[in-house]
C-alpha cells in the first residue's frame, strides 16, 4: 500500500496540474451552469449526466495519462476502427434527438451517443501517426497526397453524416496539424485561393436552402427573428439583460422562463450571460483560452513529433469549437450546432473531451520519455 501511495505522489509530481485544475473549474462551472439552464424543468438528470461526465472523465484522463502515448501512435489502426465503425453505424441506425435533423447519435438504451464526438480523439491519433511518419518528407506530394486524403476523409463522412459544424471541426483540425508538421505555406497558399474561388459554387450548388439562409442572417441579424433568426434573437436578449454582472444565479429572466432553444447545450453561454453577466462570459472565454493556451505550451515542450501533433490536435479540436460556438451565440456566426468544451450539456461528448485531455497529459508526462506507470 505504502508503494502504491507513492507511485501515485510520484504521478502527480509529474503530471501537468495546471491543466487538470484549469479542466476541472471548467467542467465545474459547466456543472453549475447545466443545473442552472435546466432548473425550470424541475428534473436533475442532466446535471446528475454532467457530474457523472465530469468524474468519469478526469477519472479516464488520469489514467490514460499513465499509458506513453507513443504506445497509443503505435496502435493508430485500433484507434482508426474505434473511431470509424460507430460513425458508420449512424447510418443504419442513427437516431436523431429532439431538436435535431441529424441521425447523428446512437441510442444506447440508458443514454444518446455522438460517435463523431470520439471519432475526433481517434482521429488525432491516427493523423498524428501518419504526420510523424512523413515529416522529414512532408512536401514531397507522394507524401502530402495520402495526407490529404487521410484528412478529407473524415470531414467527408461527418458532411455526409449531416453535421457540417463537426465537419468544419475536422476540417480545423487538419490544418492545425498540418501547419504544425511543416506542410509548406504555397499549399496553405493555393488550398486557399482554391476554396476562395470555389466558396460561390459551394453557397449555390451544395449547401441547402437552410443553410444559406442562417448564413444570410448574420449579416442582416433583425430579419426572420421569428424563423432561422430566432435563436440568436433570444440569445441578444438575454446577453444584454445579464449587462456587467447578470441577474444572478437562478434568476436569468430568459433562461428560467425556458425562451433560449438549446440554453442548456449549444447556447449555455447565453444563460451564462444572462445570469453571471459580462464577468461569467469572460471567465469562461478565459477558462477555455487557458485550457489552450497550456496545451500549445506542452507542444513546445515536448521532445517527439508524435506528442507535438497529439496537443495541437486537441488544441485545434477545443479551440475551432469554442470560437464558433461563442460566434454563434453572439451572432457573428451562423448557427450550426457546435456545443461549448466543458460547459454544453452531453456525460459522454464530455467523457470523450477529457480523454483527449488524458492524451495531453500523457504526451506531458512522457514529454522526455521518462514514463511513471502506476499499473506496474
Amino acid at each position: 500500500m505504502k508503494n502504491l501511495f507513492a507511485k501515485i505522489a510520484d504521478f502527480l509530481r509529474e503530471s501537468d496540474k495546471i491543466l487538470l485544475i484549469l479542466c476541472f473549474f471548467a467542467a465545474t462551472f459547466g456543472c453549475v451552469a447545466v443545473f442552472s439552464t435546466t432548473y425550470y424543468l424541475e428534473t436533475f438528470r442532466p446535471v446528475i449526466v454532467q457530474t457523472f461526465g465530469t468524474v468519469a472523465g478526469i477519472c479516464a484522463a488520469l489514467v490514460i495519462s499513465t499509458f506513453d502515448h507513443e504506445d497509443f501512435l503505435k496502435y493508430w489502426p485500433l484507434a482508426a476502427l474505434i473511431g470509424v465503425i460507430p460513425v458508420i453505424l449512424t447510418f443504419f441506425i442513427g437516431v436523431a434527438p429532439e431538436g435535431t435533423d441529424d441521425r447523428a447519435w446512437l441510442d444506447l438504451g440508458f443514454t444518446t451517443f455522438q460517435p463523431s464526438e470520439l471519432f475526433k480523439v481517434c482521429f488525432v491519433l491516427t493523423f498524428s501517426a501518419h504526420l510523424k511518419k512523413i515529416k522529414p518528407n512532408i512536401n514531397k506530394l507522394k507524401n502530402l497526397l495520402p495526407l490529404c486524403v487521410h484528412g478529407a476523409a473524415p470531414v467527408l463522412l461527418i458532411h455526409l453524416q449531416g453535421d457540417d459544424g463537426t465537419a468544419l471541426v475536422f476540417a480545423v483540425m487538419v490544418l492545425s496539424m498540418m501547419w504544425a508538421a511543416g506542410v509548406s505555406w504555397k499549399y496553405f497558399t493555393a488550398a486557399f485561393s482554391t476554396a476562395v474561388i470555389a466558396s460561390p459554387l459551394i453557397y449555390f450548388f451544395i449547401l441547402n436552402d437552410d443553410q444559406r439562409e442562417r448564413i444570410k442572417s448574420i449579416f442582416d441579424i433583425n430579419a426572420d427573428i421569428q424563423g432561422i433568426g430566432y435563436q440568436q434573437w433570444r440569445g441578444r436578449m438575454a446577453l444584454a439583460n445579464g449587462g456587467f454582472t447578470g441577474q444572478g444565479f437562478l434568476k436569468g429572466d430568459l433562461t428560467q422562463a425556458g425562451l433560449i432553444p438549446e440554453s442548456f447545450n449549444d447556447f449555455i453561454f447565453v444563460s451564462v450571460g444572462e445570469e453571471f453577466g459580462y464577468l461569467g462570459c469572460m471567465a469562461v472565454i478565459l477558462l477555455l483560452a487557458a485550457i489552450c493556451f497550456r496545451c500549445i505550451r506542452i507542444a513546445r515542450i515536448c521532445t517527439n513529433d508524435g506528442g507535438k501533433f497529439i496537443c495541437v490536435g486537441i488544441f485545434a479540436m477545443i479551440l475551432a469549437q469554442s470560437v464558433i460556438n461563442i460566434g454563434m451565440c453572439l451572432s457573428l456566426l451562423p448557427v450550426i450546432g457546435i456545443t461549448l468544451p466543458f460547459f454544453s450539456s452531453g456525460g459522454t461528448s464530455l467523457i470523450c473531451l477529457f480523454l483527449g485531455i488524458g492524451l495531453v497529459l500523457s504526451v506531458y508526462i512522457h514529454r522526455n520519455s521518462r514514463t511513471i506507470y502506476l499499473r506496474d
